[in-house]
């Protein structure tokens, strides 16, 4: 863990990339306290598009209307 002044944060800011590269987090200290922690961004999961959730359903092989109306004759 990085540990850096405001100061020092406030001048790195202009290029972060540089500042935070080496450490996987940086805490803040203003006068010996800790103000705030620089964690690193966690990727997101990657979310399959609906098209391709679709696609993988299988098919009903018997019309909903004929199921239906099969239930209900049972009912009776």
């Amino acid at each position: 863990m990085k540990t850096l002044t405001v100061r020092e944060a406030r001048e790195g800011l202009s290029h972060p990339d540089q500042m935070f590269a080496d450490a996987d987090e940086v805490l803040v200290m203003n006068r010996g306290e800790p103000v705030a922690r620089i964690l690193p961004v966690v990727p997101r999961r990657k979310i399959r598009s609906l098209r391709a959730f679709l696609e993988s359903q299988p098919m009903q092989a018997v019309p909903s209307e004929a199921l239906l109306a099969e239930d209900r004759e049972e009912r009776s």
